[in-house]
């Protein structure tokens, strides 16, 4: 079994400056290695179902031990109170929409938390829930899903995308993404939200990032034959 100090170690020789500057640019926290994904998931799969180590990466703090973490937990092990942790201590977007939803959204609890954390005046912890909540359409059957719900909260973002904050604009966009891919009975009614919503202004800072315009990437996947296609995890 790895120390938590093994894996620290690791991370900090696999990190490099030219990583930590891209990480920068993305609003990253200056506590990181710079260590690249694909270097991370190599470690991962090395450590593979130590949650007691996810856990304990994920408190150092260090960015790269944060991502690492949610590659390795599993959040069907996971109480509301950690997860609600995780969420709060996400201290840039790539671990906040990315690592939290991915563990959030295996949790018994994920919607709740979900629709907790949407509702925050929190950028982060917004952003966070809107990403678990579009996890959660993607790995769960359309039958356990709350279609009305889900109905709702597109004509929620219908109705405040233009107010929100910069990060929660992004992932309201993506929630609707997600809802006309994967929730096959509600595909014309998220394009019909996408439609409304248009092209979406982010500020991505200093990056070449983009933001996908939701109508044009819905009909993509429709036209691909791949609408209402679940995943077994959104983990990438």
């Amino acid at each position: 079994m790895s120390s938590v100090q093994e894996i620290m170690k690791q991370l900090k020789a696999k990190g490099s400056e030219q990583t930590r500057r891209t990480f920068a640019r993305h609003g990253a926290p200056e506590e990181m290695f710079g260590v690249k994904v694909a270097d991370l998931k190599v470690i991962a799969k090395q450590v593979k179902g130590d949650q007691e180590l996810a856990c304990a990466l994920y408190d150092t703090g260090n960015s790269d031990a944060m991502y690492l973490a949610g590659l390795l937990a599993d959040g069907a092990r996971m109480t509301r109170q950690q997860l609600d942790a995780w969420a709060k201590g996400a201290k840039w977007h790539m671990i906040g929409e990315y690592t939290v939803p991915w563990v959030a959204a295996e949790s018994p609890h994920a919607r709740d938390l979900a629709k907790k954390w949407i509702k925050s005046k929190q950028e982060s912890i917004a952003a966070t829930g809107w990403c678990t909540y579009a996890g959660l359409l993607a790995i769960t059957p359309d039958e356990q899903l709350d279609l009305a719900e889900i109905e709702a909260l597109l004509d929620q973002v219908v109705r405040q995308i233009d107010k929100a904050q910069n990060r929660v604009r992004y992932t309201m966009n993506g929630f609707v993404i997600a809802v006309g891919a994967y929730v096959k009975p509600l595909l014309a009614k998220a394009k019909a939200a996408a439609r409304k919503l248009g092209r979406v202004s982010v500020d991505m800072g200093g990056t070449a990032c983009k933001v996908p315009v939701a109508l044009e990437y819905i009909e993509k996947i429709e036209q691909s034959g791949r609408v209402g296609k679940k995943r077994k995890t959104i983990r990438c």
